[in-house]
């Protein structure tokens, strides 16, 4: 079984991280939903989420993957971390799964340097941060072991596409037949 860290910072898109958390789930992913700031944490549409942990009491060496749900200044608050900076790059260090939806591709994922020479997608406005990579206006983008995402109304797409990455294509289907998902 994959093992992934969703990775929630104050200000985080509800929609964007706790989608990837229910539809990941729902494919067999063990999922630890890890706090940036704090074990109890405040999205930006006034959702609190208490955490499994916290992103300083991890260690990478144990998880296939982590995604980082956009918003802001969630995604800011994630850059902010150096312990989620460490998390992230030694995921990416490690051939893992790194996953960004929204402005955490542009906020988070190009100044770590993980975005070199890849094709990303991010929230609309964000991209003119993109100075390493080249940006695409499709709403989910898979580059090697990086995905990334648009934003809120792409939640489920960026969902079925990592569980397609990290399980299997019939499994990703299952997940979106039984949730209703259109695209």
């Amino acid at each position: 079984m994959k093992r992934v860290a969703v990775l929630f910072a104050e200000g985080f898109e509800e929609v964007e991280g706790l989608t990837q958390v229910d539809f990941l789930r729902r494919a067999g992913v063990e999922i630890t939903v890890v706090g940036v700031t704090g074990e109890m944490v405040h999205g930006g549409h006034d959702v609190t989420i208490k955490t499994d942990t916290t992103v300083d009491q991890i260690n990478p060496h144990t998880f296939d993957g982590v995604v980082i749900p956009g918003g802001m200044p969630g995604a800011e608050n994630v850059f902010s971390s150096s312990h989620a900076q460490e998390f992230i790059t030694s995921i990416f260090q490690s051939g893992g799964l790194v996953a960004g939806i929204c402005a955490a591709p542009a906020v988070v994922l190009e100044p770590l340097g993980i975005l070199k020479g890849k094709t990303a997608t991010c929230f609309p406005g964000f991209e003119g941060r993109f100075k390493q990579a080249a940006f695409s206006e499709e709403r989910v983008v898979k580059d090697g072991t990086v995905i990334t995402s648009r934003g809120p109304g792409t939640a489920a797409e960026f969902a079925i596409a990592l569980i397609t990455y990290l399980v299997d294509s019939e499994t990703a289907e299952k997940v979106k037949t039984k949730t209703l998902q259109a695209f």
